[in-house]
């Protein structure tokens, strides 16, 4: 909020008032300033801002370009028609804990993958259901199940292998689906915006503990509804020495350095 004088306006006369005079809704005009808008035949116009603060990187107060990192253990998206498969006609997933976006929660429920090789239990669903259902692994995860799914980002899952997914009360094959995550950021508008960043843009991403790595693809995701996060999977956050709420720091974007930190 700022509080509009008399003084402040007669100072800025040199430059020139413009007409009208922008100012916020959380501005103040003292009457002696209106008078003297009103004297000149300048009018007032008021911009509506929002009424929730907006919290922007960290950056902004540290200087350095700083995202928290979130790890993704192997995980299940599902279709509501595979739920009801798995677990039986009507059924609704039953919320564990909320996920760093707004909206996504961690299921109590979990599943069983089945593989050329071996199964791997006790594999969490991410809830809402889906449109289309999606296993997001490690590639660790990959070899013990004998499969080589591909790197894409989620929802990216034509020409994917197949995975066999066991619940409580049934089965269902997929005949695609069955990805490794690829590493992405994920950005409200206002983020994106104090990062200079657009959607599908590619940032350098530097960690910067006791083990530095440069992730050179971190493809930028934007939403309304998405909060500051850069997500990895197991295998990444291990090879890093990443854990859940560490951070990493933006060095450059599309390929050009503009920083980095030196050890």
């Amino acid at each position: 909020m700022a509080l509009i004088t008399e003084t402040h306006l007669r100072t800025q006369l040199v430059k020139g008032l413009p007409n009208p005079f922008p100012v916020t809704d959380r501005d103040k005009l003292t009457p002696a300033a209106v008078d003297f808008l009103k004297d000149r035949g300048i009018q007032v116009v008021r911009r509506v801002t929002s009424k929730e603060p907006k919290i922007l990187p960290e950056s902004l107060n540290s200087g350095r370009m700083l995202i928290p990192v979130g790890v993704s253990n192997r995980h299940v998206h599902l279709s509501r028609e595979h739920i009801e498969v798995l677990f039986g006609s009507g059924y609704a997933l039953t919320p564990l804990r909320e996920l760093s976006q707004k909206g996504q929660f961690a299921a109590q429920e979990t599943v069983t993958l089945i593989g050329p090789k071996s199964i791997i239990q006790h594999v969490r669903i991410l809830g809402p259901s889906r449109g289309a259902s999606q296993v997001e692994i490690s590639r660790t995860d990959g070899y013990a199940l004998g499969l080589h799914p591909p790197v894409r980002l989620s929802g990216d899952i034509q020409g994917s292998p197949g995975v066999a997914i066991v619940g409580t009360r049934g089965t269902v094959v997929l005949k695609e689906g069955l990805i490794i995550a690829k590493n992405h950021v994920h950005m409200s508008p206002e983020e994106a915006q104090a990062f200079h960043v657009g959607q599908g843009d590619r940032l350098l991403v530097q960690t910067i503990g006791d083990r530095p790595v440069i992730f050179a693809e971190t493809i930028v995701r934007v939403n309304t509804h998405f909060s500051l996060d850069f997500h990895i999977d197991m295998d990444e956050a291990n090879a890093a020495h990443l854990s859940t709420g560490d951070k990493v720091q933006v060095i450059g974007k599309n390929g050009e350095i503009t920083s980095a930190e030196r050890r």
